[in-house]
């Protein structure tokens, strides 16, 4: 018997196969192989079909059972992951009466910035933990202003993961975390937030219902396992957003765990059972998987836009191999800690929200053209990004963020032994490399949830750990390299 898990992204959707009794994931395919088209009509505007998304859902269901020689009846659960912050909404028929306003559209940008002033951000901070900004419910304003032949069509407005289990069993409803990413969770009255609602002009009644985030939330109706290929009667057991269910792939549940991502942009996701926020602006606070009202769970979550790209530029100008990461950190190996003083602040990917959203750009500081070389510039650059995690963890500790321990997949610029070990060392922490994934993270939370496994943490260690980054003993070359990139940095920013 086997759980199947989803991963609703921008790009594509991914499908992975567990098997039930030992959580081994079995295997994991992606539908389409080309990128999904990003519907862009107007600049900062970023748009897909929904129903696109349930094809490729379909198609991949379908291939995992064909490719694995399985049968519909031997699936036993479907858990879903999904890019967070979207909206989709559908008339009374079900149907999407537009297309997903997804999560890098930024349209509701100044919705969000006036609702938050008018409401308050005393009052926002303590019921919301956030700031309304250009999240599913500013989204939601903007259509009711911009496009009321639409708006007066919803029956209700949903996330994209609750649309996809909409699609297998028919059944509108949706999370607490799931709301809270919304912005639209109330976390003081524990309800959905009424301040948000009333402010907008939005109806209650087009909020979906709400189920737990681990239980039998639906099941695949006729209709559904006629599209998706799965047996009628299978259970939709777990639904999250695509950073806390990385979180949960990472067995990061409790309060002082750190999910870290250094892909194209990093993500920072810390555990904490605090409901204040002094940091609202620079990071956000969503409902974690695992929150109740008895046990508080809050993920606090941090970008940082200049990560990865900032390496893969790098890459690109420097016409290295694609699979150039451990020659580019060979390459870097060559020079001391702190790149002989040259320093490379690597903001140049838009507007960073922890400098208050404004746009720093990529700088090259003291280089010098006798001295320094390719591999001061590979060594700087991985440097500033790892610096660039370790202020963003300072923000973290700012905002009574505890963090005693660190796990990341092993997909991204954590497995450079340079960038890694210079993060660790700093925030004197171990850091965790796994070999997971959202979509297999998904279905083993549908396991979860089943109680298939008795102890999730010891499922994750025993299928996916690979190994750990330990601190340096040795910590002053680090904190003198990362004492002066802060300086030249605070030097551009004032």
């Amino acid at each position: 018997m086997f759980y199947i898990g989803f991963d609703i992204g921008s790009s594509s959707i991914k499908a992975s196969l567990v098997d039930a009794k030992t959580a081994k994931a079995i295997s994991t395919i992606q539908e389409p192989s080309e990128e999904m088209q990003i519907i862009s009509k107007q600049m900062h505007w970023a748009e897909q079909d929904p129903n696109l998304w349930w094809q490729y859902v379909c198609k991949a269901s379908k291939r995992l059972l064909k490719e694995n020689k399985l049968t519909s009846k031997q699936i036993k659960g479907i858990g879903i992951a999904y890019q967070m912050h979207g909206l989709v909404t559908v008339d009374d028929k079900g149907e999407a009466i537009r297309n997903s306003i997804i999560w890098c559209d930024s349209r509701a940008v100044t919705i969000g910035e006036a609702a938050f002033e008018q409401i308050g951000e005393t009052n926002c901070m303590q019921h919301l933990l956030n700031s309304p900004a250009n999240f599913t419910a500013s989204k939601l304003a903007w259509v009711k202003e911009n496009e009321p032949e639409h708006y007066a069509k919803i029956h209700k407005f949903m996330l994209p993961g609750d649309f996809i289990a909409y699609k297998f069993s028919g059944d509108i409803n949706t999370t607490i975390s799931g709301l809270s990413e919304g912005i639209l969770w109330d976390f003081k009255n524990e309800e959905p937030a009424k301040l948000v609602l009333d402010h907008y002009g939005i109806e209650s009644a087009l909020v979906p219902e709400i189920v737990d985030t681990f239980s039998i939330q639906s099941r695949v109706s006729e209709k559904g396992a006629s599209e998706s290929g799965l047996q009628k009667g299978t259970p939709i057991l777990y639904r999250a957003g695509d950073q806390p269910n990385n979180a949960l792939s990472l067995n990061v549940l409790n309060p002082g765990e750190v999910a870290a991502t250094g892909g194209t942009s990093g993500v920072l996701y810390a555990i904490t059972d605090n409901l204040t926020s002094t940091e609202g602006i620079k990071l956000n606070n969503f409902a974690h998987v695992n929150h109740t009202t008895t046990t508080p769970r809050i993920g606090k979550l941090l970008c940082i836009n200049g990560a990865g790209i900032q390496y893969r530029w790098l890459k690109d100008i420097l016409n290295l191999s694609e699979n150039s990461y451990e020659g580019m950190n060979s390459h870097a190996s060559e020079v001391p800690i702190g790149a002989d003083d040259l320093q490379i602040i690597p903001f140049g990917n838009g507007a960073e929200r922890m400098f208050d959203s404004k746009t720093i750009g990529t700088h090259i500081s003291n280089i010098n053209l006798n001295k320094h070389n390719q591999s001061h510039i590979l060594r700087a650059a991985l440097e500033g990004i790892a610096f660039a995690f370790v202020y963003g963890m300072e923000i973290l500790k700012n905002d009574n963020t505890t963090i005693n321990l660190i796990r990341t997949a092993n997909d991204n610029l954590f497995r450079s032994a340079i960038f890694s070990n210079t993060v660790a060392t700093l925030i004197g922490q171990e850091i965790e490399l796994y070999n997971t994934t959202g979509a297999v993270g998904a279905a083993r939370a549908a396991g979860r949830a089943d109680k298939a496994f008795a102890d999730f943490g010891t499922v994750v260690a025993n299928n996916d750990y690979l190994k750990s980054f330990e601190p340096n003993k040795e910590r002053t070359a680090y904190t003198e390299a990362y004492e002066r990139w802060k300086t030249t940095l605070h030097n551009i920013l004032n």
